[in-house]
């Protein structure tokens, strides 16, 4: 079960009218940070909807390790917050800009 953490500050979304790009990003979970925290700070924080693509994560005592690939759609503000944030909590990520060719 999720809990609302009340220690999470929420960023108001003030970037409307910047263009969204579609991202798949991958996370490493080294163990510092629970999946399901991470997913929830994600969109509760962020306010970044995504779509989690593949997931392996296994737990030990406890904490989450593996890998994550999300699909994202953010502009480049909130994405630059969100890397920020995982540089600080330690966990690799990698970002891959998204491109669907289009058939008419």
């Amino acid at each position: 079960m999720i809990t609302p953490n009340s220690t999470l500050q929420v960023i108001p979304n003030n970037t409307i009218g910047l263009p969204k790009k579609e991202l798949i990003l991958e996370i490493e979970l080294n163990g510092k940070m629970k999946f399901e925290h991470l997913m929830n700070t994600i969109y509760n924080q962020f306010g970044i909807c995504h779509r989690v693509l593949s997931a392996n994560v296994e737990y030990v005592n406890g904490n989450s390790f593996g890998s994550v690939q999300l699909y994202i759609n953010v502009n480049s503000e909130d994405y630059q917050q969100l890397e920020f944030y995982l540089n600080k909590n330690k966990l690799l990520s990698t970002m891959v800009e998204y491109n669907c060719r289009k058939y008419f």
